[in-house]
């Protein structure tokens, strides 16, 4: 079992590759030894894309977001003076 592939051993084992991330597996392909792309099962591609289409409130109310992530402070300044 393949977690890592080279581009030319992904080309060469696509279905295999295919099979390992249906199977809950992410399969990772490189490029000249650099990561540049990860091959995840539709299931799993759905589920990191789901949209959540309730309120902002509900949202902004869920555990992972918690008040220390996000700074809800107001900038007072006004900007400047113009002179007309």
């Amino acid at each position: 079992m393949h977690s890592e592939w080279q581009l030319q051993q992904a080309k060469n084992g696509f279905s295999q590759l295919i099979k390992e991330a249906i199977g809950g597996s992410p399969q990772r392909v490189t490029l000249h030894g650099k990561p540049a792309a990860v091959v995840v099962s539709a299931a799993e591609y759905e589920r990191l894309t789901k949209r959540n289409k309730g309120k902002l409130s509900a949202a902004l109310l869920k555990p992972e977001i918690g008040g220390d992530d996000v700074d809800f402070g107001r900038d007072r300044d006004t900007g400047r003076d113009a002179a007309l």
